[in-house]
């Protein structure tokens, strides 16, 4: 089946662009009367105006709501789970892989929960942050279709330059919202990003017909299932944990321990050996024995003896700050969800998010430590980076990522820079400079 969204079609002239974007650096300098404001559609700029009233930043990426250990079972119990199937056969008809976009699946406070399509756009766009788990509201990124979509009620179409986060820019989207057949509340939104032939009239006709199309089969679904089965109690929602634990160990000699709910946070900053033992529990979760525990941490025969009056003392701390993670013996592992920060920025690559993960790499794995199992891990994480950035991210990416400590050095990182730059960039003679300082 051929894709709908093969026929291209230029829907923003280069003179349409430029003023689109004067318009918004005249906005964003506080000159709200500047004449060209006029000529940008209406739809925009109120969206606009209320990016600035929320003190969204020009630039930027988006919050990442959704960690990636509890975005599969939010998925699952989203109205809209049981709409992808439907969702992949009408917007990526013939394969997702070369559809030439990208189609997310978003809930009704605009954080990404699928996103689908091509896979070199994925990769693009994963570095502006459009990943699961992303806040793309208007509160979070500005104007974007998905967002000012939410906000309208209604399928939007926003095009390049008119986003208000400069990221953003290069990119055109239709979005739609859907809602409950029933009650008509707001469950998601649907959008469709890529270049000017997702802002097509048969683009917006399409992505609001799917929209429609699924509010109807959540009522068919329903309907059949009444008539299968009477009305039976309701299962009650799990609670949420009263506090998410984060452990920060990034780029820091003293890792902090987060803990975050209720409206309460609370920062604690551990010593050495007690972030050493609670990131090795993180890292195997499964469990371990006192013996491997004490070899991840001591290194050495007879280390068992120095691990369990740390042990207890770290027990102690925990009881009083975080009982939740008080650890578990027989092995020795966490009996609560506890993340970390580089846990995160490994779960960022795995998405595809390169940009993102790269601002959240904020140094090595605890840098001081020479705790044989923090090293080891300390190298799967900068590998791991390393990898993933020199096989797909962007030319912006791979410049940001070689002015950090983790690459000042890396030969192979700025050459292929300058293999990915235009030949008359103006960057490529600083990256010639310092290829050749390193080689001397």
């Amino acid at each position: 089946m051929p894709s709908p969204w093969s026929s291209r079609r230029d829907v923003s002239p280069e003179d349409s662009r430029l003023l689109i974007e004067r318009a918004h650096e005249e906005l964003l300098a506080g000159n709200e009367t500047d004449q060209r404001l006029s000529d940008v559609r209406p739809l925009v700029r109120e969206s606009w105006r209320r990016s600035l009233g929320h003190l969204v930043g020009a630039e930027g990426l988006p919050p990442l709501d959704l960690a990636a250990d509890v975005i599969d079972a939010y998925r699952l119990e989203h109205p809209l789970a049981s709409a992808i199937d439907m969702i992949r056969a009408l917007l990526l008809p013939g394969g997702a892989e070369d559809a030439g976009v990208v189609v997310a699946v978003g809930d009704a406070a605009g954080r990404l929960l699928w996103v689908e399509g091509d896979r070199a756009i994925r990769t693009l766009t994963g570095d502006m942050g459009f990943v699961p788990g992303a806040n793309w509201s208007e509160l979070a990124v500005g104007t974007s279709a998905p967002g000012t979509a939410l906000v309208l009620d209604r399928s939007v179409q926003i095009r390049g330059a008119e986003h208000f986060n400069r990221l953003v820019q290069p990119w055109s989207c239709t979005a739609a919202p859907v809602h409950d057949p029933e009650t008509r509340r707001l469950i998601g939104v649907i959008d469709v990003t890529g270049g000017v032939e997702t802002v097509t009239p048969q683009a917006q006709l399409l992505v609001d017909a799917t929209a429609r199309a699924i509010e109807g089969e959540l009522l068919v679904s329903r309907l059949r299932a009444r008539a299968a089965h009477p009305p039976a109690r309701r299962r009650s929602s799990p609670r949420p944990a009263t506090a998410r634990a984060t452990l920060r160990v990034l780029g820091r000699d003293r890792a902090l321990l987060e803990l975050a709910g209720d409206g309460v946070e609370t920062v604690t900053e551990l010593g050495a050996r007690h972030a050493e033992i609670l990131l090795m529990l993180a890292v195997h979760r499964q469990g371990l024995s006192a013996e491997r525990l004490g070899e991840l941490v001591y290194g050495g025969a007879g280390s068992v003896d120095t691990l369990r009056p740390e042990l207890v003392r770290l027990r102690r701390a925990l009881e009083r700050s975080a009982p939740q993670l008080v650890p578990a013996s027989r092995p020795y592992r966490l009996t609560g969800p506890l993340e970390t920060d580089a846990h995160h920025t490994l779960s960022l690559l795995d998405r595809g998010a390169h940009r993102v993960a790269l601002a959240a790499y904020r140094g090595d794995v605890l840098p001081d430590s020479t705790a044989p199992g923090v090293e080891e891990f300390r190298d799967t994480v900068r590998t791991t980076l390393r990898e993933a950035l020199l096989a797909e991210a962007s030319v912006d990416v791979l410049l940001a990522y070689a002015d950090t400590d983790a690459a000042a050095d890396d030969v192979d990182v700025l050459r292929l820079c300058l293999s990915m730059l235009p030949a008359r960039s103006p960057k490529r003679a600083g990256l010639v400079a310092r290829i050749e300082r390193l080689e001397d």
